[in-house]
């Protein structure tokens, strides 16, 4: 397959420059080791996934950490938890920056060892799948949008290797379901299945954790601990409603979206493109794209800035709010491939009540014409492959 230019490429560097530690985390098979290796190609690369490396850091850190006297790219650096005290002493010692790299695909586990032992040292990167910037810059890019929403992002499905229906389901036999083991010690591998596989159906809505429990046969507690795995895992997030009450009683409750969508549309049964066209998740999965996309667009330039939704008890709504500044940048996404009059009118609403707080609404939708209308900046999905489009 051919290398992929990365978005996060510059970030990393610029981290490089500035911390003795970058930290690289995101979902498994996201492409983490290949930009660590390619930004930090003259460091030499252990992991400590292999038996062997794990046994010699485990037995005698410092020794492990002495032989690396020009820093190293350590995979799963989680893997070793006492090696993370050790490593402090040493990049504190020498003083150098952009030493080390960890990478990690569980989020817990690697920032709950930087937290305990070298916050302040180590600048942050989250690398989730390729964005469609990335894959139009390598000429990789679908077509259509039932093409890339069942494709989804993940490298190893764009090239010569396995096809989604292949792939996907080994990732989750071989990724999800063994990250439950390691986190949770889950025992009824089925039951966790059928939990992941109802939070993809649920990817786009408010996040009802009694009637997931309930149709999971599980507590409110499983729940509540299996969903922190998969957002510890980098597979889902939770979208917070926006807390700012513009005279109207708010919906108070989190959206789950998954951040993948090719994975969310295996989950639910969708194996082709074909049938994704006229799915009834389509809409929803639409919209996780588009949410995927600008979490993307963040944490390639390693930013962490939050994102809301807002929704009223009558059930008027804005699918996404950025922060732009001090203002809020209102996003409606639409599935649909003609425009209609009457998605202007819950972006408008909005930006009237919000006054002076809003910037003009931007609707992205399933269209590839870009335009003005009414105050409102309505953008095609492939133009989302241009940064300037992003606010």
């Amino acid at each position: 397959m051919k290398m992929i230019a990365r978005e996060a490429t510059t970030a990393a560097r610029r981290l490089g420059a500035g911390f003795p530690v970058v930290a690289i985390t995101g979902p498994r098979q996201s492409g983490k080791t290949t930009l660590a290796r390619a930004v930090f190609a003259g460091k030499p690369y252990l992991t400590l996934e292999d038996p062997d490396e794990r046994a010699r850091a485990d037995a005698d850190p410092r020794a492990f950490l002495a032989r690396l006297d020009s820093g190293a790219v350590i995979d799963e650096a989680q893997r070793c938890p006492d090696l993370f005290s050790y490593l402090q002493g040493v990049v504190d010692a020498r003083g150098r920056v952009g030493e080390f790299v960890l990478t990690g695909s569980q989020q817990f586990g690697l920032m709950s060892r930087i937290g305990q032992s070298l916050a302040g040292r180590v600048g942050l990167l989250q690398l989730l799948p390729l964005s469609l910037a990335e894959l139009d810059g390598a000429g990789l890019a679908p077509a259509g949008i039932d093409s890339l929403l069942w494709r989804g992002g993940y490298p190893a499905l764009y090239g010569d290797g396995p096809q989604p229906g292949d792939w996907l389901p080994n990732y989750v036999a071989t990724y999800v379901e063994r990250d439950a083991r390691q986190l949770l010690a889950v025992r009824n591998l089925s039951q966790f299945q059928r939990f992941v596989a109802m939070c993809a159906a649920r990817s786009g809505q408010l996040l009802n954790l009694s009637s997931l429990a309930a149709d999971c046969g599980i507590t409110h507690v499983t729940a509540r601990e299996w969903l922190t795995v998969l957002e510890a895992s980098y597979l889902v997030r939770l979208l917070p409603p926006y807390h700012v009450n513009y005279g109207k009683r708010l919906v108070k409750t989190p959206k789950l979206y998954f951040l993948d969508t090719a994975l969310a549309a295996w989950l639910v049964g969708v194996r082709d493109a074909a049938t994704l066209a006229t799915h009834a998740m389509r809409g929803a999965l639409f919209e996780t794209w588009v949410l995927g996309e600008i979490v993307k667009h963040e944490f390639n330039r390693g930013r962490r800035t939050e994102l809301w939704f807002w929704r009223d008890s009558i059930g008027h709504e804005v699918d996404l709010l950025l922060p732009v500044g001090s203002k809020l940048q209102p996003v409606e996404i639409k599935s649909g491939t003609t425009f209609a009059a009457d998605w202007l009118r819950s972006p408008q609403r909005w930006a009237a009540m919000a006054g002076s707080d809003a910037l003009p609404p931007i609707i992205v939708y399933g269209g590839r014409t870009s335009f003005e209308r009414e105050g409102c900046r309505v953008v095609g999905w492939r133009d989302l492959a241009h940064a300037q489009e992003l606010p």
